[in-house]
């Protein structure tokens, strides 16, 4: 297994690695591996699997329908993961359910109190019920984060050290 921190993006269910998210990492983290996913919850899950495949360390920054596939690998796989930032994660997905055990990997959720697609009301208490270490960054915008997502602190949440 590699020990080596891997840090992958996990872009939307209508987004790709070219979106503005993941434009916006490679300029700022090229290591970071920012694959495209197509198709449904399964098979964009087996393409994860794949891509992690050795990966004992691994750092999954997640948005919206990647902030649920980095939930549901998190909850097959906690032993293999770092840590989690999802980004107004689609954990009301009609095919997810909490795991019967939280998940005890640090998890930092971002989420916009305007969010339409993944409503605070809805994700908050199904993260609540999926991991034991969670921290809950609530700002004033809209599912994109289109005014926070920049902002944030990328070298902490990723635990970088600043250049």
């Amino acid at each position: 297994m590699n020990d080596m921190r891997e840090t992958f993006f996990l872009h939307g269910l209508d987004s790709s690695s070219k979106g503005s998210k993941g434009r916006w990492f490679a300029e700022r983290f090229p290591e970071m591996r920012i694959p495209d996913f197509q198709g449904e919850l399964a098979t964009r899950l087996s393409l994860l699997e794949t891509l992690c495949q050795g990966c004992n360390n691994l750092t999954l920054v997640g948005s919206s329908f990647g902030g649920l596939m980095a939930t549901c690998f998190a909850i097959r796989h906690p032993g293999r993961c770092h840590s989690l930032v999802l980004l107004a994660p689609a954990l009301n997905f009609p095919e997810f359910s909490p795991p019967q055990v939280k998940v005890t990997i640090p998890t930092s959720l971002i989420i916009g109190n305007q969010d339409t697609v993944t409503p605070p009301n809805k994700v908050l208490p199904l993260a609540r019920k999926s991991f034991s270490q969670l921290q809950i960054c609530r700002y004033e915008d809209d599912h994109m984060l289109h005014n926070s997502f920049e902002k944030l602190d990328w070298y902490r949440l990723l635990q970088k050290d600043r250049p």
